[in-house]
């Protein structure tokens, strides 16, 4: 049976998915669904082969629509997907996957075992030159990871029902899953409320990872100057990844610090090194047209996509640990392990060269990590 697909919701992002969806899926694509008379008048001009309805259960009844993508308000995520999984349709949901992790983990459970494709949109996990730094780090070329440091920064699309690092921060939290292959043990993240009271228009978060590599992330609505960037600070060499510098969007930079043999005080010197910095050739591909292929690619042959229910979940328990540290001041929060969630695979991790002390013993007492 060739598969149908219905696209539920039509707004900020909707629009974008409803873009790619015309072009990968065209006479496949079947139904829209969204609440709001204007925005079903505008997609039926722009795409008159599809039905717009407000009526969802119109499309879950319908028997030859085999998938449904969900790009409605983040608190609908998990009751839309899971009527979805309910009705036998694969599913594509917008991050984040759930309000919580116990939805996140009930919703890729139940995914699993009705045999369906549950995926996450994790946009930037699909961006060529994020794919670039993986296979830098992978393969050894950066040396090991020391931290990572980002910035999603702007002046507007101001939210009032969820904060920034909710809203925005599933992005960079991805990203730092992605390129690491770890799973975040510890949280701690600090805001301020500027616009709306019980909103935090602006956040700071640190996330530690295996091996005391940790991920500074700074998220914001209220800043003058639009800003995506990640920065992966290795050993060897380091990684900046610019979204917005179309010429350099990926630069390797041949710098780092060297140690030498302690003085005549055993005192440890470093010499620094600052050589030429290198512009891969990367991929020109779209990100968002790569990652929907990829989810209409597991439905048709029922692989388990790049971006699960698992990498959804465990994205949510960031978010989740965030928000309790935020409740209790800024404190370190342990980000528990997800139960039944596989293990990521990630380089190994030897800090010796840097005269940094490397531990595999038990994990440290996380109430009192450094911030």
């Amino acid at each position: 049976m060739t598969e149908k697909f219905g696209l539920i919701g039509f707004g900020y992002w909707g629009t974008n998915l409803a873009r790619i969806l015309d072009q990968l899926a065209q006479s496949r694509w079947r139904y829209l669904v969204d609440a709001s008379p204007e925005r079903r008048h505008a997609a039926t001009e722009l795409y008159p082969q599809v039905r717009a309805t407000d009526d969802l259960d119109e499309v879950l009844d319908d028997d030859e629509v085999t998938a449904v993508l969900i790009a409605t308000p983040a608190p609908s995520h998990a009751p839309l997907a899971r009527r979805a999984l309910a009705a036998g349709k694969h599913v594509f949901v917008e991050k984040p996957l759930a309000m919580s992790v116990a939805d996140a983990v009930t919703l890729t459970e139940t995914a699993d075992r009705q045999g369906l494709v549950l995926m996450v949109g994790h946009t930037f996990e699909y961006v060529p030159a994020v794919e670039r730094m993986r296979e830098f780090i992978q393969a050894g070329e950066i040396g090991d990871v020391l931290y990572l440091h980002s910035q999603r920064l702007n002046l507007g699309r101001i939210q009032s029902d969820l904060h920034t690092f909710w809203s925005i921060g599933p992005h960079d939290v991805s990203i730092a899953n992605y390129l690491l292959g770890a799973e975040p043990r510890w949280v701690a993240a600090q805001g301020g409320r500027y616009l709306h009271d019980g909103v935090e228009d602006v956040m700071f978060v640190t996330v530690g990872y295996p091996d005391d590599v940790v991920a500074h992330m700074h998220v914001s609505w209220l800043d003058p100057a639009k800003t995506r960037r990640t920065t992966v600070v290795g050993t060897r060499r380091m990684l900046v990844y610019d979204d917005l510098n179309t010429d350099a969007r990926l630069t390797v930079f041949d710098k780092g610090a060297e140690p030498l043999e302690p003085d005549g005080h055993g005192i440890r010197r470093y010499r620094l090194r600052d050589d030429a910095a290198h512009v891969p050739v990367l991929s020109t591909a779209e990100p968002l047209a790569v990652e929907l292929g990829h989810f209409l690619d597991c439905v048709r042959t029922g692989a388990r996509p790049r971006t699960d229910g698992w990498n959804g979940a465990r994205v949510v328990a960031v978010l989740e640990a965030a928000d309790a540290s935020l409740r209790a001041g800024g404190v370190t929060v342990t980000v528990p392990r997800i139960p039944g969630s596989p293990d990521i695979a990630r380089p190994s991790v030897n800090r010796a060269p840097l005269g940094r002390p490397h531990s595999d013993g038990p994990h440290p007492d996380l109430t009192h990590a450094a911030h």
